[in-house]
């Protein structure tokens, strides 16, 4: 199996939306009660976090492409 790139954005915006889902699980068994109001902004918030992550990573990455290819064309 080849290896892949870690992408910390994808890994954040998953995670967010699995502690959504428990909420919302853990909401229709009757083991908490949380108000709808709660969930959806959170979820939203962690994916725009997510989304922040992922720009970073790929600036990062882009960046060190950059001078790597810079340093080889000397």
């Amino acid at each position: 199996m080849r290896r892949h790139e870690f992408q910390p954005g994808r890994l954040l915006a998953g995670l967010v939306l699995l502690a959504a889902a428990v909420l919302y699980l853990l909401d229709a068994t009757g083991g908490a009660d949380l108000p709808w109001f709660l969930v959806l902004p959170m979820a939203a918030g962690g994916l725009a976090l997510a989304a922040l992550v992922g720009m970073v990573t790929y600036a990062v990455r882009r960046d060190r492409r950059d001078r790597i290819s810079e340093s080889s064309d000397r």
